[in-house]
């Protein structure tokens, strides 16, 4: 398993150091993407926004936060199902079902190998809109339980969506849709909302999660324990969930003769 964790992992950096310019073409792009927002909602919000207050700058922080979350369980969505489906259209997925690993176990490692090129392109883009925008977050040991959980139910829908490509190849379309929606529902501070609304917010993927980096980072607040708890059983429900959509596709697929075509 180590070996085979370790292979995935080279193979990730080689193609990084091999395609370089995809990288750096995505640092860039998601900080150009916040510049333009930032500076469009500046001009929306006029001259009287005064950004230097506290409160002004609390809510350039959780903008910060919020943003940098969506494109972190964005790319791990779309890596997840783009090498998936990139495997279909090239007539190479067949060799991984045969292959002495079991199929889930081999994307489970690849999908963990590159998170660590992710969490560096991330951790890069956040340094760079740190410094244009003169934003300072707290970070602390605590962050890795919620980015814990974070990453752990953004696989769990990353898996529901690959399995979609094993079935029907192709789901650009689709996978575009849930990435606007990721988009602008992680970038909400919905811990903000008040009685039922909030509870229900709660229940889709990856909000607890957001809410308590957020709380974490741009508000320097204590670790809710009891928000974590729901956090850590959102994460552990949506990635069974995703595991098992995953494996119910992958035998269908099967069943059905899909996994040679090209």
């Amino acid at each position: 398993m180590l070996e085979l964790f370790m292979a995935e992992l080279c193979r990730t950096w080689i193609q990084f150091i091999r395609y370089p310019s995809e990288a750096v073409l995505g640092v860039f792009i998601i900080v150009i993407t916040f510049y333009f927002l930032f500076t469009g909602a500046s001009y929306i919000a006029g001259p009287n926004a005064a950004l230097n207050t506290e409160a002004g700058s609390e809510r350039l922080e959780v903008l910060v936060v919020g943003y940098v979350i969506s494109i972190l369980v964005i790319s791990v969505l779309s890596t997840t199902s783009s090498n998936l489906e990139q495997e279909a259209s090239t007539g190479t997925l067949e060799q991984i079902f045969l292959s002495p690993f079991r199929s889930l176990t081999v994307f489970v490692l690849r999908a963990l190998a590159s998170l660590s090129l992710r969490l560096a392109i991330v951790s890069l883009s956040l340094g760079a809109i740190l410094l244009i925008t003169g934003t300072q977050l707290q970070f602390s040991p605590l962050l890795l339980l919620p980015l814990t959980t974070l990453i752990l139910s953004a696989h769990g829908l990353a898996f529901a969506v690959a399995g979609l490509v094993l079935v029907l190849k192709r789901v650009s379309q689709v996978l575009g849709a849930v990435q606007f929606g990721l988009f602008f529902l992680l970038g909400t501070p919905v811990e903000t909302i008040e009685g039922m609304g909030r509870a229900a917010a709660f229940l889709v993927p990856m909000t607890p999660s957001a809410a308590l980096l957020r709380d974490l980072m741009a508000r320097d607040l204590p670790l809710n324990w009891t928000l974590f708890g729901i956090a850590a059983l959102n994460a552990m429900v949506y990635l069974t969930l995703g595991l098992f959509c995953f494996a119910r596709a992958e035998r269908s697929a099967k069943l059905r003769g899909l996994l040679s075509g090209y």
